[in-house]
């Protein structure tokens, strides 16, 4: 008789531990790692060392950012099971193994990952680099917003440049004495001149005030100027200017073709002054759109001069000391096309923008930018912005604050006000806010001290707070991704509630939580213990729900419980009175499996079907749910 019931409790508690990883699994998927990661861990205890149960344990610890645990079991799994852990996994334990200091070890499983991996997609980096490819790798995205100027006309306005509080542009505005004003026959407008405004704010909004010609006595002539740049101490302004004579006429070459200079003036008196005609110049070639180095010590022009690669190219030419030009030359091939490249921008952080049809583009001038100025030997082919800042016709002319990555370009795309416009852009991280307030479900009373955790879409554990006596949480999202938000409180059961965000900057979602009372009155009240019918062992989901009953009497040491058990009528009085003490007593015997002493479980009765919820008695026709409703269990409080 012993040995037999041995042999019972034995196949019970096997049974118990069988289902574990069920059960962990469960609680995985709803993001309850510390659970889970309990229940695997007996899984283990019990002999269940699979590739599943060791891999998900490092998941659990890797998803709340405990790189050392992960680590011993990610290790486990790769150890076992060699040949067939994904490769997911070796990456994941490189990432504990940097984060532990481990760099040796780390470099080995890099090698073991790359050597998984086909061609195209090996990480062919050095440990060092590893956090770089994350960064590299990451989802997060960088918005902007472009604006079309107030201070556009209907003519052609382009060409921005920016120092300390002045924005200075070219245009075709001028048409003051219309009558005897100088048309450009290209475009039918006036030439262009360069202006000045003042740059503010207002409601957040970009305004450009006082505009009007340039503060300057003769830089503005009948013909065009454009294409400003100044030195960084304010006193040098170089700007391009059609070929003109002494008598401020235009000048051809012997073809009859008038090409463009640079120029260059000093500021005397707030006023630009003193112009002159910079020595590479020439009548029978253009050069022109200046731009100066960070550090002022080199200047870079375009120009359709013999020897190119294309119709117009970019040229560097050093500047000494004592503002002395050295010999220009190309920039090469890395930049240069047998196309037009336009408009080069030199950043603070020296990187080179320019304009080019030369490349693939999205349709006649695209922006591109290159890191030839960083680097002379890089073999790296120039970048196209790509939308917006790029579109189907002429953009161009950007420039761009590489500290806040704020700035402006040029375009004659459709939707803008005249010929060529200004558009501003704003370059910001999307961010959007989700708030709410964790409230008791029976009653909608605030929840104090509910942990609530903000979870990505790969189940890690991102950030969490605690609510405090107004039951208020708040998390800070990224744009375009999924989230999971878990609130968390002892004696209640966890909601779980899901937020998508969008690619509006600073939308606020409201997500409230609502926590089931596991504790009413005498009673720990959890959802309906369903068992199959004529069964009594423990189903999967009904482990689930017992897991309500662990929590409480653990979160109360002190607490003494009875359980009952009810069935439906269907069977006989006295079969029936037997299978629901079964299924209380197995109900027990999974609360002790857990850990819970068996002295604070009083008892555990099965009344058959002596207390039906419903009408459905002996004799009485009744549907699979209503009969369902009848077998349940409850627990009640004797001691707390």
């Amino acid at each position: 008789m012993k040995t037999k019931v041995l042999l019972i409790i034995l196949a019970l508690f096997s049974s118990l531990s069988f289902s574990q990883k069920k059960l962990a699994d469960k609680f995985f998927k709803n993001f309850a790692y510390i659970k889970a990661s309990e229940l695997y861990e007996n899984a283990v205890k019990d002999g269940d060392s699979s590739q599943h149960v060791l891999t998900r344990l490092g998941d659990c610890y890797y998803n709340n950012s405990n790189s050392e645990k992960a680590a011993v079991w990610y290790e486990k799994a790769l150890k076992k099971y060699p040949k067939k852990v994904n490769s997911e996994y070796i990456f994941k334990y490189i990432q504990t193994q940097l984060s532990l200091g481990e760099y040796e070890n780390a470099q080995n499983w890099l090698t073991k990952f790359n050597a998984l991996q086909d061609e195209d997609n090996k990480l062919k980096l050095e440990v060092g680099d590893l956090s770089i490819y994350e960064n590299l790798a990451s989802t997060d995205k960088i918005y902007v917003e472009i604006k079309n100027l107030d201070a556009n006309t209907s003519y052609s306005d382009f060409g921005t440049f920016i120092h300390k509080d002045k924005i200075y542009f070219a245009s075709t505005r001028n048409t003051s004495d219309a009558e005897g004003k100088k048309i450009y026959t290209w475009n039918e407008q006036p030439y262009l001149d360069i202006y000045q405004g003042t740059i503010g704010e207002k409601d957040g909004e970009i305004t450009i005030n006082g505009i009007d010609f340039i503060d300057a006595e003769d830089i503005n002539t009948d013909y065009h100027e454009a294409s400003v740049a100044i030195t960084n101490d304010g006193k040098t302004i170089y700007f391009t200017r059609d070929n003109v004579n002494k008598r401020n006429k235009l000048d051809y070459d012997k073809k009859g073709t008038s090409h463009l200079k640079i120029y260059k003036a000093s500021l005397n008196n707030d006023s630009w002054s003193e112009i002159e005609e910079l020595p590479f110049n020439d009548d029978v070639f253009s050069t022109g759109h200046p731009t100066l180095s960070p550090d002022n010590k080199k200047m870079y022009f375009v120009s359709d001069r013999d020897g190119g690669y294309g119709q117009t190219d970019i040229y560097e030419v050093d500047i000494d000391e004592n503002g002395n030009f050295g010999t220009p030359k190309n920039l090469g091939a890395s930049v240069n096309t047998s196309g037009r490249e336009m408009f080069p921008f030199v950043a603070k952080d020296s990187t080179l923008y320019f304009s080019s049809d030369g490349y693939i583009n999205l349709g006649l001038l695209d922006i591109f930018k290159s890191d030839v100025l960083k680097n002379s030997e890089s073999t790296n082919e120039p970048e196209n912005l790509g939308a917006p800042f790029n579109s189907g016709y002429d953009d161009f002319a950007y420039f761009v604050n590489s500290e806040d990555g704020n700035g402006y370009f040029s375009s004659n795309r459709p939707g803008g006000k005249g010929n060529d416009d200004i558009y501003s852009f704003a370059s910001y991280e999307c961010k959007q806010i989700v708030k709410g307030i964790a409230r008791n479900s029976k009653t909608e009373e605030p929840l104090k001290e509910v942990k609530v955790q903000l979870i990505d879409d790969s189940g890690k554990i991102i950030e969490e707070v605690t609510t405090d006596e107004t039951g208020a949480y708040t998390f800070e999202l990224e744009c375009d991704k999924t989230f999971s938000i878990l609130g968390i409180k002892s004696d209640y059961k966890d909601d779980l509630k899901e937020v998508s965000s969008t690619s509006e900057n600073n939308f606020e979602h409201n997500v409230d939580l609502h926590l089931v009372p596991l504790i009413n009155d005498n009673q720990i009240v959890i959802n309906p213990i369903f068992f199959d019918f004529d069964k009594w062992d423990i189903r999967t989901d009904a482990q689930y729900e017992l897991e309500n009953i662990v929590n409480v009497m653990r979160d109360h040491p002190t607490m003494v419980i009875k359980i009952e058990s009810h069935t439906d009528s269907r069977g006989s009085d006295r079969y029936n009175m037997k299978l629901s003490d079964r299924r209380a007593k197995y109900t027990r015997d999974y609360l002790l499996s857990r850990g819970i002493e068996a002295s604070r479980i009083e008892s555990a009765i099965g009344y058959g079907e002596s207390q039906l919820l419903n009408e459905c008695a002996n004799g009485v026709k009744c549907s699979k749910e209503q009969h369902q409703l009848n077998r349940r269990s409850y627990f009640y409080i004797l001691k707390n």
